[in-house]
């Protein structure tokens, strides 16, 4: 008996010292690091489109988009699993992106004054980590702007956590509607926005076209057509992105919601303020 538990566990270890290795070869190698970041910018893709359709539904009803942010927040296992899995996939796309970029640098002959850069270096794989900063700058304000909801940043001077609203079934939700409203009606924000969705549009373009290409899809044949598909996809993306802040701010999306809500508030308080007179 003893005998058989020392033996599963020298097994054991022998296993997690085989997988240790190989994660180690994996990170250590130039080829590793293109795999890390093409699964893991896999998976931010398929955060971006979902993140994408669950805010266009601010073009529907108040109660579309809310009931949406209602389910989410009552999933917090499913919200939570999701932060930490995207936090990690961001972690570990970074970190590659870093290191290789170092890794290419340090490989690379010294560019002398005068000599061009390569005519096959397209302006996005240029900008790839100027791109990937600003943008990571952005989550990290778009994260404090609705998530966290300091109100200090959002520059209207409203305190969104504090906005709640009634669904039809009569359960109060926090207002993610009118959060959504308020957030893009100032130019400033709108404008970070907008150049940060500009960015994630290069980023996406090369990106994609170089998740196949890891994954051994550049040949005569296929290359083209990734390259449109990356390109249709990214332009597709930012274009519903950026209807957004531009619906809000430059089309008046919301606004008649906000001033009814406006309108409310100043009658129930009106209507407080006369009963403490008649008392």
């Amino acid at each position: 008996m003893f005998s058989q538990l020392a033996t599963d566990e020298s097994s054991e270890q022998e296993s997690n010292g085989i997988m240790n290795v190989l994660i180690q070869q994996v990170w250590r190698s130039s080829l590793g690091k293109k795999y890390i970041m093409a699964v893991t910018g896999l998976g931010l893709f398929a955060f971006v489109i979902g993140h994408l359709l669950g805010n266009l539904q601010v073009f529907g009803s108040p109660d579309l988009i809310n009931s949406y942010a209602y389910f989410l927040k009552s999933k917090p296992g499913l919200l939570w699993g999701a932060r930490v899995g995207l936090l990690i996939c961001v972690g570990l796309h970074i970190a590659a992106a870093a290191t290789l970029y170092l890794m290419n640098k340090a490989a690379r002959p010294d560019v002398y004054e005068g000599v061009k850069k390569p005519y096959a270096a397209s302006v996005a794989s240029r900008s790839m980590p100027i791109s990937g900063l600003v943008i990571l700058s952005f989550i990290i304000y778009h994260l404090l702007h609705f998530t966290a909801a300091i109100p200090w940043i959002n520059g209207t001077g409203v305190d969104f956590s504090k906005l709640t609203t009634r669904l039809p079934n009569g359960v109060e939700v926090h207002d993610a509607y009118a959060m959504m409203i308020r957030g893009f009606q100032v130019w400033w924000v709108v404008l970070f926005y907008l150049i940060a969705q500009g960015l994630l549009y290069l980023h996406l373009g090369h990106g994609l076209a170089s998740l196949f290409q890891s994954l051994g899809w550049r040949n005569r044949v296929w290359w083209p057509r990734v390259q449109c598909f990356a390109q249709i996809v990214s332009v597709l993306i930012f274009l519903g992105y950026a209807s957004i802040p531009i619906g809000i701010l430059g089309f008046g999306v919301g606004k008649t919601y906000l001033q009814e809500r406006t309108n409310g508030m100043s009658t129930v308080t009106e209507s407080v303020q006369g009963v403490e007179q008649d008392s």
